[in-house]
């Protein structure tokens, strides 16, 4: 299914700071809006993930595309996930992220640098199990904060962790 990019709505939209609901990855809506987050994701070039809350939709759904940016290891390549829970982290460290809806700043987040994640895939409501490292594990827990209503801002140890940045990109 060929979906229609939307706007990424920014901080402080009320949707950003609320708790995503479940879907049933198989519901023709859930299908057209994941599809409609890829294309959302594919349009903007410097960003490797987005939230269905950051294109106005309080649901379980995220889509990550890591593999363009140069710290990629594993490379899962596009990814759409209905319900994702993490299920193992491993390797924590601090590393420098940004958001789509948070622009012009980025901020040192703490993050595991290897995780397990458990979802389903929209359409089909397969169950699959995604390893992911580095920058891709990263990308994946700053998505799936943004099902729990947090933003990377929440994550800041201190104000010393923010910086300015003349782009944005998420995770």
């Amino acid at each position: 299914m060929r979906g229609t990019p939307r706007d990424v709505i920014g901080a402080p939209h009320p949707l950003l700071s609320a708790v995503a609901e479940p879907v049933d990855p198989t519901a023709p809506e859930v299908v057209a809006a994941a599809a409609d987050l890829l294309a959302t994701l594919r349009g903007e070039p410097a960003t490797a993930g987005l939230a269905a809350p950051q294109i106005g939709l309080s649901w379980r759904l995220i889509a990550v595309d890591a593999g363009r940016h140069p710290e990629a290891r594993s490379r899962a390549g596009e990814l759409v996930l209905a319900n994702p829970r993490l299920s193992g982290t491993a390797r924590w460290g601090e590393w420098r992220e940004g958001c789509a809806s948070i622009p012009g700043l980025t901020a040192d987040v703490p993050r595991a640098a290897r995780i397990t994640v458990r979802g389903h895939l929209p359409g089909t409501g397969e169950a699959v199990t995604i390893e992911a490292d580095a920058f891709e594990a990263r990308c994946i827990q700053h998505q799936l904060d943004h099902l729990d209503g947090l933003l990377f801002l929440d994550r800041v140890p201190g104000v010393l962790s923010l910086h300015r940045s003349l782009h944005s990109c998420d995770a």
